[in-house]
């Protein structure tokens, strides 16, 4: 993670450069040993620092949007293996299966999740508040970087210009024009998270780049850094992107997942067991968060929601939802459709 976060900072000091934002006076600013990212050793960047960096770059730019407009010019090359990996897959879906599941090798400020919807699917960038508690200013500017740089990266990968559903974000305010621009939508949505939603068709868009055989091969030098940092690939994490990525087709079965892992479900159910989750719990997480992007998006009935997440019997699928949420799902949609 140390040495992505390095070419991360060198990758945002070099787009400073080029709007004429000497390098050593920002990074004199943040506390970063510039002779340091010009090394080849890794270069261990607090947040503190990341947060500072940030903070100076938009103070000497002028440009309040700055992390915005940099993620528009970030180049997968700054995310080093991962981002070969993402460049080597087959299709935009797999990218973003691939992108979603190393995002913890990229940051710790952040999760990023892939899940499919009717007619579509959605990006969802998750801060973590605990880490990003007292760091508004980058938590703003890291998040926006993020959301652009999914966007315009894929034009990269497709030569075409990708163009979203719909965006939320959750403010407004006098920079919409520009957002607008960025995410190339006529509407951002003034919601609760930070989202990107596209057409289903563009998950099966192929890549150009892809070359699969090469791509096996970084993911098995990833594997080595993966040790490093056990808990970013444990398998119930691994689980729930799979599930989050078949949603439309409900919910898999234990044994489909096992399959899908490679593994046989008495191993999975051990492996599960040493993480102190059952795959149960984990199912009804995902359940749970897809049922509130479903009716909160609108387009389905209850009933089709319900069967959209696997349950034959649309009381089964009530009375559950009344669990998690303490109302109804025609209480929730009532209630948010007062709220608007």
């Amino acid at each position: 993670m140390a040495d992505i976060k390095k070419n991360l900072v060198v990758s945002l000091i070099s787009y400073a450069a080029q709007q004429d934002i000497p390098a050593e006076g920002l990074c004199r600013r943040c506390g970063i040993d510039l002779e340091a990212l010009r090394s080849e050793g890794p270069v261990a960047i607090s947040t503190q620092q990341l947060n500072d960096l940030f903070g100076a770059a938009v103070a000497l730019s002028g440009d309040r949007l700055f992390g915005l407009h940099f993620g528009e010019r970030l180049q997968l090359a700054a995310l080093g293996i991962v981002g070969a990996v993402i460049r080597n897959s087959r299709t935009i879906g797999e990218a973003l299966e691939n992108c979603a599941a190393y995002t913890p090798l990229l940051t710790d400020l952040f999760d990023l999740t892939v899940t499919a919807r009717p007619g579509g699917f959605v990006v969802r960038l998750l801060p973590f508040a605990e880490r990003l508690q007292g760091f508004p200013l980058l938590k703003k500017h890291i998040l926006e970087l993020s959301m652009a740089f999914v966007l315009h990266e894929m034009d990269g990968l497709l030569l075409v210009k990708m163009r979203p559903a719909s965006v939320q974000l959750p403010y407004s305010g006098e920079d919409l024009a520009e957002y607008q621009r960025v995410f190339r939508i006529e509407e951002v949505v003034d919601g609760a998270d930070y989202v990107l939603a596209f057409p289903y068709a563009s998950l099966k868009e192929p890549i150009l780049t892809a070359n699969y055989a090469l791509q096996q091969v970084l993911v098995e030098r990833l594997a080595a850094a993966n040790r490093q940092y056990p808990d970013v690939h444990s398998v119930s994490r691994r689980l729930v992107q799979l599930m989050r990525g078949n949603s439309y087709l409900g919910v898999p079965e234990l044994a489909e997942m096992a399959a899908n892992l490679h593994m046989s479900v008495r191993s999975l159910q051990r492996k599960l067991k040493e993480e102190g989750v059952r795959y149960q719990q984990l199912a009804e997480s995902v359940r749970k968060e897809l049922a509130l992007d479903y009716l909160s998006a609108g387009g389905q009935s209850v009933k089709q929601v319900s069967f959209m997440l696997g349950y034959n019997d649309p009381g089964a699928f009530a009375r559950a939802f009344k669990k998690w949420m303490g109302q109804t799902p025609l209480d929730y949609i009532k209630s948010r459709k007062e709220s608007a």
